[in-house]
């Protein structure tokens, strides 16, 4: 029998509501011991918490059973005062009870795991929507911590046990006359396979820079307006700017919330031939990350005719002093609302078609299966295919599924996974 646990789940501070939750087999004698009687599931109830004769707080309290609830186990939750006092004497209350004990960070979604209330997958996508800081990401990790891809898993696997058990009929039964050809039937789940395997795994490009955040670089020749663009469209002075031309030497980085995506905006060192030593450093990294980033923005002189230089979006500075299409201003703000919506356009059209794969290990485990589906294919279209060579490619790929979703292999990955959750998650 598993300990029950206990923790905030609430962030600290003063607020108008803490939530204690407590999970476990005695999380029902914790109720009880703070003077809380009969509770119905899973449905809020206001009830005195005494400690002894003394009244602790006025709490929502809440009753989930085991199998019905976020972790598998019985589960209250205490909604009390968001007082430091409150919440501190509680918890201390909860320490002094046998058998309870304060959660570990990540503690009550590793239960949920190994009770089978969630797959791995899910855990990863639970973390990453703490994590999320714009509308994409939140929509990207709601849709595989709703069970997408543990869904789409298990019918992948199940397709793969049915060619898998075709298989291995054939085999036991190689000296018998069968009576129904099934290599068809295979070659059929195989291909459906391929396919799809390989469909997410193109999608999960555009996955993995939502989640990671997208670079849009922003190139041009010294003194054309960059770092005032770059701090026009931050709403801040990130980025020094001066007339000296070769003032940023550096790539200045700013993370910011694009159009509900998530960008971190580059801006560069001038595109000129350097004199000395330090701007030919910086030079040089500009145009390594200028390569690297998905999207780059070429700022021109008013005037100025584009260069060979690859760009994905070419704009004219100084709007404000030379006013025309396709021109901003980082001093005035002329043409920023068209320059943001070109960017979001150009990362939209990456991430068009993205999958539910969305982070590398993801993408790795499906590759594994992709692979072997591409070695069973082979082998199904042999002259004299080798049986015992197809069933162990759907024996790997059958794994590999296995490890997406955490049934095997996964242990070393666990707590590198739940040391990032807050305690009480």
């Amino acid at each position: 029998m598993s300990d029950t646990i206990f923790a905030l789940a609430t962030a600290r501070g003063k607020a108008g509501i803490a939530v204690v939750r407590v999970s476990g087999p005695s999380a029902l004698d914790a109720a009880a011991a703070l003077g809380v009687g009969p509770l119905p599931v899973r449905r809020g109830v206001l009830r005195n918490l005494m400690i002894g004769d003394e009244l602790l707080d006025s709490a929502l309290v809440l009753f989930f059973a085991a199998g019905a609830s976020f972790t598998g186990e019985n589960v209250v939750e205490f909604q009390v005062h968001g007082s430091e006092a409150v919440v501190s004497a509680l918890l201390r209350f909860l320490t002094s009870l046998p058998g309870l004990r304060m959660a570990e960070p990540g503690e009550f979604t590793r239960r949920a795991l190994e009770n089978g209330m969630l797959d791995l997958t899910q855990v990863e996508a639970l973390a990453d929507l703490i994590d999320a800081e714009t509308e994409a990401q939140r929509r990207q990790a709601q849709r595989v911590l709703a069970g997408g891809l543990g869904q789409r898993a298990a019918l992948w696997r199940k397709d793969l046990v049915r060619a898998a058990a075709l298989i291995e009929a054939t085999i036991d039964f190689a000296d018998e006359d069968i009576p129904v050809d099934v290599l068809p039937e295979v070659r059929d789940i195989v291909e459906r396979l391929s396919a799809s395997f390989a469909a997410e795994i193109e999608g999960s490009r555009g996955s993995e820079r939502v989640r990671a955040g997208f670079e849009v670089a922003i190139i041009g020749a010294p003194n054309v307006g960059k770092s005032s663009l770059l701090n026009a469209l931050v709403g801040r002075e990130v980025a020094i700017t001066s007339a000296v031309a070769g003032t940023t030497r550096d790539v200045i980085e700013v993370r910011m919330d694009l159009g509900g995506l998530p960008v971190t905006l580059l801006d560069t060192a001038g595109l000129r031939e350097a004199t000395d030593e330090v701007e030919r450093i910086g030079v040089a990294r500009a145009r390594e990350r200028a390569r690297l980033a998905d999207l780059t923005v070429l700022l021109l002189e008013p005037g100025e005719t584009a260069s060979d230089t690859e760009a994905d979006i070419i704009a004219w500075g100084k709007a404000d002093l030379v006013p025309g299409p396709n021109s901003v201003s980082g001093l005035t703000g002329q043409g920023l609302d068209w320059l943001v919506e070109e960017i979001r356009t150009g990362l939209q059209q990456r991430v068009s078609g993205s999958g539910l794969l969305i982070r590398e290990r993801h993408r790795s485990a499906l590759s594994l299966a992709s692979e072997s589906m591409a070695s069973a294919r082979q082998s199904l279209y042999d002259g004299d295919p080798s049986l015992e060579l197809v069933a162990a490619d759907l024996r790997t790929a059958s794994h590999a599924l296995d490890n997406l979703v955490g049934k095997i292999g996964v242990e070393t990955l666990l707590d590198e996974i739940f040391s990032s959750f807050c305690i009480g998650k």
